[in-house]
């Protein structure tokens, strides 16, 4: 426990190095002249082709350029469209810098033509970097950096330095995928705190990088006065895997998947995020995730799925997390499984007061906490964390698979409360093990701050449960010493058996995840639906099946026992 309980105080910025900050930041690139476009008028569509001429005029296919290095030599107005030739590759890099670029109605296009995708391999160097402009769109394009990842490189990197506080608006990234750089997709802001707003980036592959795959940043956050450098993100089926992390990066958290940081308005949707972090520092003192937010507002990570996350380390490595200063955001029809550290944490190290109202909905955890059961599941935790919903959740944790027959003495929990918490429900959930604990928390929180409400507890070996210095082996004795799961002076909550089919079998998609069913509803005793708690439900279960009048508990609604 002791790993664990060492404060991350403050996280850094995800996959962000002092080298990257000072390589994004400038405005012109000297020596670069960026000659007039070769005729008036416009907009263009110019072409590149390893067949080419740079002496060319690069307006049709049949005339097109040869390199990237002339290509970049043009200042791109609005409306104006670069092509690569598809299936094949192409050495150096391209920039925009302010003064180029285009607007929402007229975008600068930078894609591939003819069949397949033009692949940008540059030799050290950022595949392409778009500085203090906006009206963007990259799409079609493979990204590939040289062998080992190099610092100061990525796939593709958006930065705003300007001094007017302005976002800039309208970024669009799309089918495209990005290999061996720091971060695979880098979109930051200066010390003024303005970013980007309308963003979006789907059908997109970021992996085998080494710092993250896809990374939002901002500057650091002043609680007193928040500002959110990037507004109204749309992430759609984004696929983040093998980003290692950096074995000699021990002061921050490397090796995560999707990290957004400093932005407001925000969805993550149908993306998945796995098998990273592997090689994150062993003695670091914050760690990588599958997909997490820090500093942020108004986020929604939505019907994903992030599995087989690692830690070289002895903290994180989990599916999905709420991280530090997040607020009013919702985890929701998510699955996690397999990873290191817990399948969903909603946690805050610092003692600002802005990690508050948050809700984790209707996911599915499977054999999470993997390497390190003093998390669990699902944990909550932090300094100064106020009003956290954990409601409909399905949380199973076995022995099997765990790394050491220590470890396996040592179960995680299906939920873990720690310390620094008010406000919080816990409500109409499953949890299930095989003789671990069910719940596990570090005080015994009274029902004024924290109350477990209509939730099944349910154990296939002993029944467990440890509410501060003490153990409980029924529901009813833990129920009495603790005040927890009555309503009006009733008894609340289960610990029947949920009858969740094959629950040994592994839960690796959405068709697996029906293992996790309830079968057993009849035999749910005193149990009650959502609105008895002043809870929301919302509008569908994990499935996304519309939910009826009688919201039964767990991520999915219950069928009728076979």
């Amino acid at each position: 426990m002791n790993a664990v309980k060492r404060s991350r105080t403050t996280r850094t910025a995800a996959g962000v190095s002092a080298a990257v900050l000072l390589l994004l930041t400038g405005c012109e690139v000297p020596g670069v002249y960026r000659p007039a476009r070769p005729v008036s008028g416009g907009p263009y569509t110019f072409y590149v082709s390893p067949d080419g001429d740079d002496e060319n005029d690069g307006l049709t296919p049949g005339k097109p350029w040869r390199t990237l290095d002339h290509a970049n030599d043009v200042r791109f107005k609005p409306g104006d469209r670069l092509r690569l030739k598809g299936g094949e590759r192409f050495r150096g890099t391209l920039s925009l810098e302010k003064g180029e670029a285009g607007s929402a109605t007229r975008p600068v296009v930078i894609e591939s033509y003819g069949t397949g995708r033009a692949t940008i391999a540059p030799r050290g160097t950022s595949g392409i970097t778009v500085r203090n402009t906006a009206g963007v769109e990259i799409r079609n394009l493979t990204f590939v950096g040289e062998r080992r990842p190099r610092r100061e490189a990525m796939g593709i990197a958006f930065h705003n330095s300007l001094a007017n506080a302005r976002r800039l608006d309208h970024v669009r990234i799309s089918n495209v995928e990005a290999s061996g750089f720091e971060n695979g997709i880098s979109i930051g802001a200066g010390k003024n705190g303005a970013g980007f707003s309308d963003v979006r980036i789907a059908d997109t592959s970021v992996h085998h990088n080494l710092e993250a795959g896809l990374a939002f940043f901002g500057p650091e956050f002043e609680a007193d006065d928040p500002t959110y450098a990037h507004e109204g993100l749309r992430i759609e089926r984004v696929k983040a895997y093998g980003n290692t992390g950096d074995p000699t990066s021990d002061e921050r958290n490397t090796g995560s998947g999707i990290a957004l940081g400093s932005v407001r308005d925000a969805k993550v949707m149908r993306s998945v995020s796995h098998d990273n972090g592997a090689k994150s520092a062993a003695d670091a003192l914050e760690g990588p995730e599958g997909v997490w937010v820090y500093d942020s507002t108004r986020v929604v990570l939505e019907n994903n799925k992030s599995y087989r996350n690692r830690t070289g380390s002895r903290v994180d490595g989990g599916g999905f997390g709420l991280d530090n200063n997040v607020s009013s955001s919702v985890m929701q029809y998510n699955l996690a499984y397999g990873n290191d550290g817990p399948g969903f944490l909603v946690y805050s190290g610092q003692p600002t007061g802005a990690h508050r109202n948050n809700t984790v909905r209707f996911n599915m955890s499977w054999d999470d906490a993997r390497k390190l059961p003093e998390y669990g599941g699902i944990v909550a935790y932090g300094t100064r964390m106020r009003n956290v919903d954990i409601y409909h959740n399905t949380v199973l944790m076995r022995t099997a698979g765990l790394k050491s027959a220590e470890e396996a003495n040592d179960r995680p929990p299906a939920l873990r409360l720690r310390d620094g918490m008010t406000g919080v429900r816990v409500h109409n959930n499953i949890f299930v093990t095989d003789g671990g604990p069910l719940v596990e928390a570090d005080s015994s929180y009274s029902p004024t701050k924290l109350r477990l409400q209509g939730n099944d507890y349910h154990s296939t070996g002993r029944w467990a449960l440890l509410w501060g210095a003490k153990r409980f082996t029924t529901l009813a004795s833990w129920r009495t010493a603790s005040r927890q799961e009555v309503l009006d002076g009733e008894p609340t909550g289960s610990s029947e058996d949920p009858c969740l089919t094959d629950a040994a079998a592994p839960v690796t998609d959405r068709a697996g995840a029906g293992n996790l069913v309830p079968r057993c509803v009849s035999e749910l005793s005193g149990l009650h639906g959502p609105a008895a708690f002043g809870v929301d439900p919302g509008p569908v279960d994990y499935f996304g099946n519309r939910l009826r009048n009688s919201v039964t508990i767990g991520a999915a609604q219950a069928k009728d026992k076979d």
